[in-house]
């Protein structure tokens, strides 16, 4: 009889957590005259499940006895609740450990990127299911790392639609397009996984990213028969993003126009005009979506914010940060990131400085947006005191941290420091210098005077130098004779390679000139004409009451947002 009860209690029990009556199923279970294991895996479940995290600890602190559920449910609990150091020290006190628990505390990980700790777990596992496969596989992905991805996929001793559609997704969504139809017709030819919406969803990406429109309508209208309405609506979004990540904007916009628009729609026809540089039309979008009552997303604001630093909209940048502090109530790594962006490319360093120094995470993006904003301002020794603070904080710098500060030591005048910073790039953290390294090589000492030794720079480059590099040394040339020899070597060169380079052509007459040497200029000149090489006209905006007024350099009005 005491058995019958107790079950009774424990049903009891459980229909109150499935009605969702927390505060009734707590208050009874504490008046139960009896529990056991189930009783108090069940309460500690219902906390867990309502994000009562704290209440869910202490029933898991007072329970006589646990078993692998309790542990895994407490374990699952702090990693919803991104408590992923506590999660981790209960794992670790797990008595016997079941693979639920093992793809608990990975997933955690591979939800927080953080995938060294992830794949550490990963390999002492000794018994794997296709959800820890599909979860690295997934993280990796969304990390970027898809020839990781599809390491493990191919190791994979057997697959489920679920893991198929993780890497279809993942090489769509990392701009791997034809990878992704690739896979999808392996999975069809060789596998008994049936698609699911969110392969076809992947699909309709990919299509649009290639450029097939008349196959992603076909995949979309496939999509159309077999997912219900909501479904539909992401499927075009996709199809929006797809045709936006292959320059196809009217494509993009026909179809926005006749979707039914959620604000993932909106968001991401704004970042479609953001990514092929209408930043003007994207402002517009985003003002046509506000007056529609659509609910910016974080996603949203991030990306106007980027906007809006583009063309150092300050104004209006501050009104919509004082929106989104009213309406966004989670911490938002990418968002603060943007708007660090956004202020600092409105030339107000202090006040992204102040939002950098806020922040309770940071991430090598944070740091390296800092770091580049104060050294293109001029202010080298700030910027290298935040790269100090970064080795500091246990932050591996990476090819765009050494960009900023060799950016910072090129503004100061700091060869030496520069040097030393280039050096330990390549031989300290193993980093091969790109293009931009080598640019910021040649400004730093062409700034400092050292004209005819970024030449010797150039001349002893491990790779062949290309218009980009012969155009940067053209550009630190200064006034002098020895100079103007220098840029009319490099000039010579980069015109081998891009004889209608506009920018190359005109610093070579300006320097000519200043150095009195008309009739070289005259002649460049006439030979500019005889190609046609036409310098491309600036453009620049003003702000007048609240308005931004675009000009070209012929005096032209191109756009009032």
């Amino acid at each position: 009889m005491p058995h019958r009860n107790l079950v009774t209690f424990n049903a009891m029990l459980s229909a109150y957590l499935g009605s969702g009556m927390l505060h009734e199923a707590f208050r009874f279970f504490r008046a139960m005259p009896e529990k056991n294991v189930v009783s108090w895996t069940a309460m500690l479940g219902g906390l867990a499940n309502a994000g009562r995290i704290d209440d869910a600890r202490k029933v898991f602190d007072e329970m006589p006895e646990r078993n692998v559920v309790s542990w895994n449910t407490m374990v699952a609990a702090l990693v919803r609740s991104g408590e992923l150091e506590e999660a981790r020290v209960v794992f670790e006190e797990i008595p016997f450990k079941n693979v639920v628990s093992w793809n608990a505390m990975i997933a955690g990980y591979v939800e927080s990127g953080r995938m060294d700790e992830a794949r550490a777990l990963f390999e002492k596992m000794e018994f794997r299911n296709v959800v820890t496969w599909t979860s690295m596989i997934s993280g990796y992905c969304r990390e970027g790392d898809v020839e990781e991805a599809y390491c493990l996929f191919r190791a994979m001793p057997e697959r489920n639609v679920v893991s198929w559609t993780a890497l279809i997704g993942g090489f769509a969504w990392n701009g791997f397009y034809g990878e992704a139809l690739l896979l999808f017709l392996e999975m069809v030819r060789v596998s008994d996984a049936k698609p699911n919406g969110e392969t076809f969803v992947s699909l309709v990406y990919a299509c649009g990213g290639l450029g097939f429109s008349w196959l992603g309508k076909q995949v979309h209208a496939q999509l159309f028969d077999m997912v219900p309405v909501r479904r539909n609506k992401v499927a075009s979004t996709c199809m929006i993003a797809g045709y936006l990540s292959a320059g196809q904007v009217l494509n993009a916009w026909n179809l926005f126009k006749m979707s039914d628009r959620d604000s993932i729609a909106w968001t991401t026809m704004i970042y479609g005009y953001v990514q092929n540089e209408l930043i003007a039309e994207a402002i517009c979008l985003f003002a046509e979506m506000m007056a529609h009552g659509a609910s910016p997303l974080n996603s949203t604001y991030a990306v106007i914010f980027g906007a809006m630093g583009s063309i150092a909209y300050l104004d209006q940048g501050r009104q919509l940060h004082g929106m989104q502090l009213k309406t966004v109530y989670e911490y938002d790594l990418i968002l603060e990131n943007s708007l660090i962006a956004m202020y600092a490319k409105c030339g107000e360093i202090d006040d992204a400085y102040r939002i950098f120094s806020k922040m309770t995470y940071r991430d090598n993006i944070s740091w390296n947006t800092m770091i580049m904003c104060l050294s293109d301002h001029g202010r080298a020794s700030e910027a290298l005191k935040v790269y100090e603070n970064m080795l500091e904080f246990g932050i591996y710098p990476d090819s765009l941290t050494f960009l900023g500060v060799l950016t910072a030591c090129a503004h100061a005048g700091l060869v030496d420091k520069g040097w030393e910073l280039f050096i330990a790039m390549v031989d300290t953290y193993d980093i091969q210098p790109g293009l931009e390294h080598y640019i910021s090589i040649i400004n730093l000492l062409g700034r400092a005077g050292k004209v005819k030794d970024a030449e010797e720079f150039v001349l002893r480059l491990p790779v062949e130098p290309n218009h980009a590099i012969w155009g940067a040394l053209i550009g630190v040339c200064g006034l002098s004779k020895t100079d103007a020899d220098v840029a009319r070597r490099a000039a010579k060169r980069l015109f081998e390679l891009d004889p209608l380079n506009a920018p190359g052509h005109v610093t070579l007459c300006n320097i000519y000139a200043a150095n009195d040497r008309n009739i070289e200029e005259t002649c460049l000149r006439k030979e500019m004409r005889m190609k046609g090489v036409r310098k491309a006209p600036g453009c620049s905006w003003i702000l007048v009451k609240g308005t931004v007024h675009v000009f070209s350099s012929d005096d032209k009005l191109l756009l009032t947002v």
